[in-house]
């Protein structure tokens, strides 16, 4: 899936829709940064001796914030440049490793609009490993209402994720 940048709007999403997957190839590279992004220096992160002889692991391995920015990004590249997260929740279930392939896959759960005609998405999201289920996220987007809309622009009580 690359950024479609579309202003994807409420009307074009139903329950059931499976949002298009993302796949990606992790690098040691990719772990490295997502850990400097999120000033997690912890060893495990960055330091392939101490993730292998203290922590037992394979390799370095992904931090928790750079797993929840590759969700975002993957929901963001769906929703458009107008989708505004209002609430994500996340499981890891399994540690991600620089040769690995991570594969988003996510289905929409949920279709409403609020009191304040705020429109929302809910999402069920998994990343995997080959057949493996390594993360399991679900989220709830806020979508413009009609061409127009923008929930950015929400702000007080017409914000209520």
């Amino acid at each position: 899936m690359s950024p479609s940048y579309e202003r994807l709007t409420i009307d074009q999403v139903k329950e059931g829709d499976e949002l298009p997957p993302l796949s990606v190839d992790v690098t040691a590279t990719t772990i490295v940064l997502g850990a400097l992004a999120s000033r997690d220096w912890r060893p495990m992160h960055h330091d392939k001796d101490f993730a292998i002889n203290r922590n037992g692991t394979p390799d370095i391995f992904m931090n928790t914030p750079n797993q929840a920015s590759w969700f975002e990004r993957y929901l963001s590249d769906w929703a458009g440049p107008t989708g505004r997260l209002g609430r994500i929740k996340f499981r890891m279930h399994n540690s991600v490793f620089p040769g690995d392939t991570i594969t988003f896959k996510g289905v929409v759960d949920k279709v409403e609009t609020d009191v304040v005609g705020c429109s929302w998405a809910s999402v069920s999201l998994v990343l995997k490993t080959g057949d493996q289920v390594d993360t399991t996220f679900s989220a709830r987007i806020a979508l413009p209402s009609k061409a127009g809309d923008n929930p950015w622009a929400r702000r007080g009580d017409d914000w209520k994720p």
